[in-house]
C-alpha cells in the first residue's frame, strides 16, 4: 500500500494533532437528539474545516446550520411556553 495515497475516508482536514473532528462531534452531541444533534454536528464539521477545505463556502454552510439550530430552539421554547400558559395553575398550599 502506498503511504502517500490520499485518504478519502478520513482526510487531513478533519485532523488536528491528536484530535479528530468526528471525536469532537461525538462528545459534543452525545446528549442531543434529532435535528439538534445533526445541526450541531454539521456546525462543528464546517467550522473546523473551513480554512483547510472550502473557505467561505464552509463558513456559510456552518451559518446555515447555526440559523437552523437557533430557529428550532426558538420554536421549542415557544412551544414549551405555550404549553405552560395552557396548564392550569396549581392551587397554593396553605
Amino acid at each position: 500500500m502506498n503511504d502517500n495515497k490520499k485518504d478519502n475516508i478520513n482526510p487531513e482536514h478533519y485532523k488536528f494533532g491528536s484530535f479528530e473532528t468526528i471525536d469532537v462531534i461525538t462528545e459534543v452531541t452525545k446528549d442531543l437528539r434529532g435535528i439538534y444533534a445533526v445541526d450541531t454536528a454539521n456546525i462543528i464539521k464546517y467550522i473546523t474545516r473551513w480554512n483547510r477545505k472550502n473557505g467561505v463556502e464552509d463558513l456559510k454552510k456552518a451559518r446555515w446550520y447555526l440559523d437552523n439550530l437557533i430557529n428550532n430552539c426558538e420554536k421549542e421554547i415557544a412551544k414549551r411556553n405555550q404549553g405552560a400558559q395552557n396548564t392550569p395553575a396549581k392551587p397554593e398550599q396553605q
